[in-house]
């Protein structure tokens, strides 16, 4: 999964400022109002035209974040290592028809998707609260364990939380709760990579 550099430029600086219009009242968790600000920012996928026909396109993956609610963000003490903190952050998202498979549960590629996009989430979250900067890194890895099927209807419940947040990469959990059913849909470990600067050849340095 590859950012070219500019898209990530456009990323970081449409997280740096937030949308004016995002309301953080219902987010719980010990991070700041700015820092649950971005979060939220970070779900509004405006539309954009297609070079090909010229219409307007949002694409499958805005139509899934659209629906997911941010309902915690924090940094908190590892339970194992009091003295190390972990970024903590829960989304909720409901179970619709058009993420089934051809079974009529919740398609495993759909489900790994919003595990992909909640993953990065975490490290944000712990890098702007300690360091005053954030960013979302790129998945470099995701292995995922499929526990339990999710039907129409089900709230699903995000947990995601980093194990380290090292200089390049950020390794982290996530578990995905069936709130309804009180059951365990999946679980996965990750590997989140801050990518590099792009090197300036020696043409644009003249």
């Amino acid at each position: 999964m590859k950012q070219t550099s500019s898209s990530l430029k456009d990323t970081i600086s449409r997280i740096m400022k937030p949308e004016s219009n995002v309301d953080t009242s219902q987010v719980k968790g010990n991070v700041s109002p700015e820092v649950k600000h971005a979060l939220l920012s970070s779900l509004v996928q405006p539309s954009h035209a297609l070079r090909s026909t010229g219409k307007p396109f949002r694409g499958f993956k805005a139509e899934f974040v659209s629906r997911m609610q941010l309902a915690e963000a924090s940094v908190l003490s590892k339970a194992e290592e009091p003295e190390q903190l972990e970024g903590r952050t829960v989304f909720e998202v409901i179970v619709d028809e058009d993420m089934f498979n051809d079974f009529g549960t919740m398609h495993g590629g759909c489900l790994a998707m919003i595990i992909d996009i909640c993953s990065s989430m975490p490290v944000y979250v712990l890098g702007a609260s300690t360091s005053a900067y954030g960013v979302f890194g790129i998945q470099q890895s995701l292995n995922i364990v499929y526990h339990s099927p999710a039907v129409q209807g089900d709230k699903l419940r995000i947990v995601s939380t980093t194990l380290t947040l090292g200089s390049r990469a950020c390794p982290g959990r996530c578990e995905v709760w069936n709130v309804t059913r009180h059951r365990l849909v999946a679980s996965a470990v990750h590997t989140n990579m801050v990518p590099s600067k792009p090197k300036v050849s020696e043409s644009a340095k003249l």
